[in-house]
Formats: structure tokens, sequence, C-alpha cells
């Protein structure tokens, strides 16, 4: 969901890159001209933003570090169940210790993404992920490997996600103009969705041909890859707003998590995705153990259908934008989400054979609502929140949001364990189902259109 997590909100200025709520706000601007970077009217009809050198260059590092993740999200749980033969409960451990950081530096994270150079920040991040994976293949090969040393792997790669995922959403604004967040963020959600189709099939087949452990190893390349096409981009990082002496990062911590909470339409949004993310990892964390020890498949078929239900991802980054269009961002999203979270209750139906179509539609059409939903709120985020703020009230979002993933990994493992398999999926479909519900609690249910940019009025909507 959201993400951690894209007719588009608009911000009311023009197509110059300059926020009016980040000038109103004392905010930072880009400094990049649209017409500058974009090679003609004919390569931008063609192929849109991939014409951008700097958008380019940054989706195609995403889709890379996609790529990696997704192989190493299917692998990782292989390397625990098939090499380590770990109960259910530490599957789920495995997978919330992912997520955990986000409770933990979050909110502090957000307050230095506002103050640290973003892209030199996202650069590091990559660098010390790309070696903690390529630490898992090692003590494979030196017969060192133990499920302590995947803990702390995942944990590793959870910290470094807390930054690099907050950079990268406030980095965004820097390469494209307020017009383009929506198509921006739309070909970056769809590539990362692409990604998990093909990635979680290769990662499949490098656990059934070479081992499980072998697929951190392409991950860690694929990080190397994304700090490359970093260091290409051309556009420069606005200038940052010093905090006054008196402002202690406590308090720049309280003003980020006090907009959050405090907006009638944050507020709502942020409520929808954790208690939809409770139910998802829940779902995620037990679902290999469901399809290879209750529906017996194997490593290779487990890659495959993690692929096929990836497509729903693919889905919702191409009608996310029609829907907004033909029915407007806010009541679209209402719509989006009513019809497909019922899906999710196909998903424990699913028995070996053709019994997986099930299980394979029920998620693909989840997963699809889902990812229709962060294109919108991401790029409602990016235009509607002030500049200045936006890495703080990104991370309180994001730790408001990943706050119930670590709870649903560690509910599904321990569930499956006392229940098991089967019977969590069902309690986790079960509760992704209405949660959608939560929307119409916010002043979204009344309107067409998301507002384009944040004003005080907003407040007492």
């Amino acid at each position: 969901m959201t993400d951690d997590s894209d007719a588009a909100p608009r911000n009311p200025a023009d197509d110059t890159g300059v926020s009016r709520a980040g000038v109103a706000d004392g905010g930072s601007v880009s400094t990049a001209d649209p017409a500058d970077r974009i090679p003609s009217s004919r390569w931008r009809k063609r192929w849109g933003l991939l014409a951008h050198p700097d958008f380019r260059a940054l989706w195609l590092g995403e889709t890379s570090r996609g790529f990696g993740n997704a192989i190493t999200t299917t692998v990782l749980p292989l390397v625990a169940v098939i090499t380590l033969k770990v109960t259910p409960f530490q599957v789920g451990l495995l997978a919330s210790l992912v997520w955990l950081p986000w409770l933990l530096i979050g909110l502090p994270a957000g307050a230095w993404v506002d103050r640290l150079p973003l892209r030199r920040l996202m650069v590091v991040c990559n660098l010390v992920s790309a070696a903690t994976l390529a630490s898992v293949p090692v003590a494979w090969w030196l017969d060192a490997l133990t499920f302590g040393h995947l803990l702390v792997v995942a944990t590793v790669i959870g910290v470094t996600a807390v930054f690099f995922s907050t950079s990268a959403q406030v980095y965004v604004p820097t390469v494209l103009a307020p017009a383009e967040l929506m198509e921006g963020n739309a070909k970056l959600h769809g590539s990362e969705a692409a990604t998990r189709v093909v990635g979680p099939g290769f990662g499949g087949l490098i656990a059934q041909w070479f081992g499980a452990a072998v697929g951190p190893l392409v991950d860690a390349v694929t990080f190397v890859i994304s700090t490359v096409c970093l260091l290409l981009i051309r556009a420069r990082e606005p200038e940052r707003v010093e905090p006054t002496r008196e402002e202690s990062l406590s308090r720049r911590i309280a003003i980020g998590l006090r907009f959050v909470v405090g907006d009638p339409y944050l507020r709502p949004i942020v409520l929808y995705g954790a208690a939809v993310n409770l139910a998802l990892n829940g779902w995620q964390a037990i679902s290999i153990v469901f399809l290879v020890q209750t529906v017996g498949v194997n490593a290779a078929t487990v890659g495959g259908l993690i692929a096929a239900v990836s497509l729903g991802g693919v889905l919702g980054s191409l009608v996310a934008r029609p829907i907004g269009r033909r029915w407007g961002t806010a009541r679209g999203l209402l719509i989006c989400q009513f019809v497909t979270a019922p899906f999710a209750l196909l998903m424990p139906l699913a028995t070996k054979g053709p019994g997986l179509v099930l299980y394979t539609l029920g998620a693909m059409i989840v997963v699809a609502g889902i990812v229709a939903c962060n294109v919108v709120l991401g790029a409602f985020r990016q235009t509607y929140c002030p500049q200045h703020m936006l890495g703080r009230v990104v991370a309180s979002s994001m730790v408001l949001l990943h706050s119930t993933i670590p709870i649903g990994a560690l509910l599904g493992g321990a569930l499956g364990t006392l229940w098991g398999p089967r019977t969590t999926m069902w309690i986790m479909a079960g509760l992704i189902a209405p949660c959608w519900l939560i929307l119409l609690a916010g002043p979204i249910r009344r309107q067409r259109d998301l507002p384009a940019s944040y004003s005080p009025a907003a407040g007492t909507a």
C-alpha cells in the first residue's frame, strides 16, 4: 500500500517546475527547466517522460533496483524455508524486520532528509545495501549462513530503505515539474510492478538451479546500477531550508507528524493504508508457506505465481490516470477500492492445479487496486504538501503506514503456526476486503478530485 507508497492532482502554478504552495510556504523549488530537458515534442509525444534525460535515468535506476528487490523478496524467504528449514513464525519474523526500522527511525529520518543532500544520501543507501546483500551468498558458499545472519541482513536493508524511500519521494519533484508528477509516478509504479512480474520468476529459477542464496547477489548488482543512474542525473537539488537554532529535531518531527494526523485528507488515507498493510503483510508473510506446504507447489512455481500476481501492479499503474480523468481522483479512488478489495476472498480457495487460478486472480486484482491507489496518492502528496516539509510529511505518513507491517507479518506467522496457513489466509483476506470503508470517514467521499495544493482552510474541511 501507499507508499510507502499517482485526471491528476494539478498544482495551480504552471509547468515551470515552481510549486505555488512551496513558494508561499518558503519551500524550495526545482531549478531545472523542463524545456531544456526534453529533446523535442515528437520524442515527448512518443515516449512521454522517458524522453526526459533526468527522469529516464531515475526511472532506469529505480527499475533496476526494483528488479533486484523483487528477486530478494522471493528468494530470502525461500532461503529460510528451504535451506535453513525455519518455522512459519520465523518467516514472519524475517519479513517483519525489513519494516521494523520504519517504527524505530522513520520519524527522525524524515527530519534528516529535509536537511541532507538527497542524491548523495540515496547513493550511500544503495552501496550499503549492495554490500549487505552480497554477504548472503558469501556466507552460503562458506557454509556459514545462519538464520541470525538473515535477520541482520533484513534489518540493515530495512534501515537503508527508510532513508532511500523517503529521499526518493522527495527527490522526484526535483526532477519533474508539478504537472508531470502524475505521469512520472505512474511510470515509476508501473516499472516497479513490471519488475515484480519478471523478478520473482527469475528468483524462483535461480533458487531452483543455483540455490536460493544466490539471488541476493543479483540484487546487490542492481543497487550498483541504480547508483550509476543516480549519478547521471543533472538536475540540481534546491537549497535546503536550515532550521533555526531553537527548532530542535523533536520539534521538526512533531510538526510533520501533526500535519499528517491533523489534515482531513491525509488522516483517513493513512488510517486506510495502515489497515490494509496489516492484513496485506499478514497474507504475504504466510503466502509462500501456504503455497509450498499447503497447496504443494515448488520454488519455480512460487516465483511464477508471484510474477503473475504482479501483473496486477502493471494494470493498476495503467488504469490510474484514465480512472482519474473519467471519474476524478477522489471519486475514482473510492470506486477502484470498492471494486477490487473483495477479490481478496478468492485467495484462500487455492488448490493445486487449476485451483491456483483463484489465488492468482484474487491477488492480482487486489494488487491492481492498491497500485492504482498509490499512483494517485503519490502525486497528490507531492503537490499537496508544503515543499519545505515534504520529507517529514512523507516520513510521518510512511511511519504510520508501515507501523502495522511488522505487526501484520508477525501476526501472519503466529497464526500460521497456531491454526495453519489456509485459516490464516482466510483471516487476512477477510480483513483486506472492507478496509476501503475507512476512506469514507474523510472529505474524499464528497469530492470529485483531491485538492491540488494545501491551504489552511483545508484543515476545517
